[in-house]
């Protein structure tokens, strides 16, 4: 796994097996030259709320995103998103133990109202790392890497998740895998970078 980069899309609240893999191997590129494409974690993400998995999804404007360049997918503000995200991460992770650390910092990011997906991406995932000082930070690809292309580690090739640690709601529902770095962050804080998959 050493030798081949991590090659990713671009993730709203990036899940939290692509930070891993990228300290792993070393590298991490996102694909910066790809057209929008529904599914995956471009536009949304997965957290542990009370009721169980809650997805996170940020609305884009109405249109045909599939052949958009993914760095000119605008943003839909026509209903207050970004206030619900922000009610459900506090519903889900308040009572976390790094929740009153990291959180104003990941809403400031919301509230400035990114006008494209990409800039709202990059961001919050810079400011992720910011606050977990992560050894490996994310860089662009300089052209489309194309899907068959070996000389990279896709997400599809990682593990599910982490291994077990305790989140919020464990004693509901038992342990959750698979979700945004987001869970991580709050319920591990700094221990998040000497996690195992």
């Amino acid at each position: 796994m050493k030798n081949k980069p991590l090659l990713t899309s671009t993730s709203y609240c990036p899940p939290a097996t692509w930070l891993l893999a990228a300290r792993n191997t070393g590298s991490w590129e996102v694909e910066a030259h790809e057209n929008f494409q529904k599914g995956g974690w471009r536009n949304r993400c997965q957290i542990a709320g009370p009721n169980g998995l809650q997805l996170l999804t940020v609305p884009l404007e109405k249109g045909k995103h599939q052949k958009k360049p993914i760095q000119e997918v605008r943003i839909s503000y026509r209903n207050d998103w970004g206030r619900e995200h922000e009610q459900a991460i506090k519903t889900a992770y308040g009572r976390s133990p790094f929740y009153e650390f990291y959180a104003e910092e990941l809403f400031a990011v919301l509230h400035q109202k990114p006008v494209t997906l990409w800039q709202l991406n990059q961001e919050l995932t810079k400011t992720i790392c910011t606050l977990l000082q992560w050894p490996v930070r994310p860089s662009l690809t300089k052209d489309f890497i194309l899907p068959g292309n070996h000389d990279y580690l896709r997400p599809a090739e990682l593990p599910a998740g982490l291994l077990p640690y305790q989140q919020v709601f464990t004693d509901r529902h038992g342990f959750l895998p698979g979700l945004s770095v987001l869970d991580g962050l709050f319920c591990l804080g700094p221990q998040l970078l000497t996690s195992q998959m």
